[in-house]
């Protein structure tokens, strides 16, 4: 199972984890906030009414985008070699949670998250791959993104906002 956001970060760890799993099966999930169009409260503002209608479809946007960046995962795991399946999935807790949870409803063999810091023990504390490792019901597999060349220290490309 892969946890795949579509950062540069997950892009690296399929790219790299892929080709060891090949021809496996694989699931590549990708995890959604739900609810978004119903947090409007702002602190000293006394709350409008919510729009449901409007609440749901930014719900049903953010649902169709998450699934539309797993099947773009799932699409680039089936060139790598692996038999792949996107799945877009709701995040009740935290995305470290929601990973742990479907890997042991799917009994997953393994966990493949990517990370973006350059010292895997400092910059993961705190991080969803530290939770993931914490908790996970099976071998967790956490790639740490490689500085690129024409990037600079903070892990941002050269004249980036």
């Amino acid at each position: 199972m892969f946890g795949y956001d579509g950062s540069s970060a997950s892009e690296q760890a399929l790219r790299l984890s892929a080709p060891i799993l090949a021809p496996k099966r694989a699931l590549v999930v990708t995890v959604w906030e739900p609810d978004v169009g119903y947090e409007v409260l702002v602190p000293g503002v006394v709350p409008a009414p919510i729009d449901i209608r409007a609440a749901l479809l930014v719900d049903e946007t953010l649902y169709e985008g998450a699934q539309r960046l797993a099947e773009h995962g799932a699409a680039q795991a089936r060139q790598l070699g692996l038999d792949a399946e996107g799945m877009a999935v709701a995040d009740v807790l935290t995305v470290a949670t929601t990973l742990v949870r479907l890997a042991r409803e799917r009994d997953a063999p393994a966990i493949v998250v990517g990370t973006r810091g350059r010292n895997p023990v400092r910059e993961l504390v705190g991080s969803t791959a530290r939770e993931v490792i914490r908790h996970a019901p099976c071998p967790v597999t956490v790639v740490n993104q490689r500085r690129v060349q024409g990037q600079e220290e903070e892990g941002e490309p050269e004249g980036a906002a």
